[in-house]
């Protein structure tokens, strides 16, 4: 997982179109025969196609300049030149195609073989056959090939994903991972053990499944960029459901929501409008009286259970609440600014 790569610039110039042909046909019997200056080629385009087999940028982290073939000029006869060839660039579902100066989402890839032309090759010329009229029999004049469109361009991976992990450093969203699914991400007794999102499907029920990501671990401040900041924030807007993971063991529960909420709120609000769970991890340390005083203090717009990755309990409920949330249709209720 340290080859995770999401976020690249790269200088971009798509094909310049042929010039189109001034040409006068000669036959045996007619030096004069008449105009048949063929188009130009278009260039070629710079697209962009989705790959299932992709789960990163990090293919292209060395591809720093991509240009498109130009097109070639007309000729005689009518013969329109050969368009530029296409350059295709593959990336992985969930990319982000942006303009590097303006900022404004050109493309955006959600599907395997999706295929967007991100920047358009230049038009070929006309040739002087085009301009041919009763008026004017003899066009002296052809129409030179479009420029192609360059500058720098940034792509952007947001993992695309059912369900994201939310909590901070150590909070346990790896080892809860490494439990529900197949996925073996790096688990260690230290801040920011992961570094890059990890992606798990989960099995459910009937041969049925939905993937969860573990993304890196929040702290406060993130949104105005401390820690992994806007890297790891971007990746939550993919996510359908929210599920907040705080351990049992915290100082202060409420608290701990309240700042995860807050950072999401300010990175964008639009992201409190998802569905949210709260888990509660290590429930195992729980007795019932700990458990009633924790609920308490949660908030109660939000449903929240009790899980334990070491001894499993909980889980088959969390799985249930996860798959509920996903299928259903409901809007959350948005919980109050917690600052109020």
């Amino acid at each position: 997982m340290e080859n995770f790569v999401d976020y690249i610039r790269i200088f971009c110039r798509s094909g310049k179109g042929g010039a189109g042909s001034m040409h006068f046909a000669q036959t045996k019997y007619n030096d004069h025969a008449g105009p048949d200056g063929g188009d130009g080629g278009r260039g070629g385009h710079i697209i962009l196609r989705g790959n299932t087999q992709l789960w990163t940028l990090l293919h292209l982290r060395y591809y720093k300049h991509v240009h498109a073939e130009d097109g070639e000029r007309g000729s005689g006869s009518n013969c329109t030149g050969r368009s530029g060839k296409d350059v295709i660039i593959e990336v992985p579902l969930g990319t982000i195609a942006k303009d590097a100066e303006t900022g404004e989402v050109e493309a955006e890839i959600l599907q395997d073989g999706q295929e967007v032309i991100w920047i358009p090759g230049g038009r070929g010329g006309l040739g002087n056959t085009y301009f041919k009229s009763a008026t004017n029999q003899a066009p002296e004049y052809a129409q030179p090939g479009e420029m192609g469109i360059e500058g720098y361009k940034y792509l952007e991976l947001k993992v695309l994903a059912d369900v994201g992990l939310v909590g901070f450093p150590n909070a346990g969203k790896s080892t809860l991972l490494s439990v529900i699914s197949a996925a073996k991400p790096k688990i260690a007794n230290y801040a920011f053990t992961t570094l890059t999102p990890q992606l798990g499907i989960v099995p459910y029920r009937g041969d049925r499944s939905f993937c969860v990501a573990d993304l890196p671990g929040i702290i406060e401040g993130a949104a105005e960029g401390k820690g992994l900041g806007h890297r790891f924030l971007r990746h939550i807007e993919r996510n359908s459901v929210l599920l907040f993971l705080i351990p049992a063991d915290s100082d202060d529960h409420a608290r701990e929501f309240e700042v995860l909420y807050s950072e999401l709120e300010q990175y964008n609000p639009e992201l409190l409008h998802k569905k949210m769970i709260i888990a509660i991890s290590k429930g195992d340390m729980l007795d019932e009286e700990l458990r009633d005083a924790i609920s308490a203090e949660l908030p109660e717009e939000i449903p929240h259970l009790y899980i334990s990755a070491v001894t499993n309990t909980g889980i088959v409920e969390l799985k249930d609440a996860l798959w509920e949330a996903l299928n259903t249709k409901e809007q959350p209720v948005k919980f109050p600014d917690p600052g109020n």
